[in-house]
């Protein structure tokens, strides 16, 4: 659904900040744990997760590391940083208030 693909391009970085918060995982990870924690809702393709990875990675919000996934292959694992984590509070606040204004607006008569 188009809806669902705009929220997620306007909300990546919080979901991929929040995903990082219970230790470092690889791209595959990290895609599965939003996916597992909307219930399906949200899917994060490669084309947008890789390249908000790298951006978050730039801005050093997170790092990477070569390390062995869990099936013994070869991948690239992200941790969040101390400004990542701030970043993700200030991003986490900005969300509560714009979705709380946008319901403002849905609930209004």
């Amino acid at each position: 659904m188009t809806d669902r693909a705009d929220l997620l391009q306007g909300t990546l970085d919080l979901l991929i900040l929040k995903s990082l918060v219970a230790g470092p995982v690889h791209g595959w990870g990290i895609s599965k744990r939003i996916r597992q924690l909307s219930e399906g809702v949200l899917e994060v393709g490669q084309g947008s997760l890789y390249p908000a990875l790298y951006r978050l990675a730039d801005r050093g919000w997170v790092t990477a590391e070569w390390g062995e996934s869990a099936g013994g292959r070869r991948a690239k694992f992200y941790t969040l940083t101390a400004v990542g984590r701030r970043r993700l509070e200030e991003e986490r606040a900005s969300w509560r208030l714009f979705s709380g204004a946008v319901e403002q607006v849905l609930e209004a008569t």
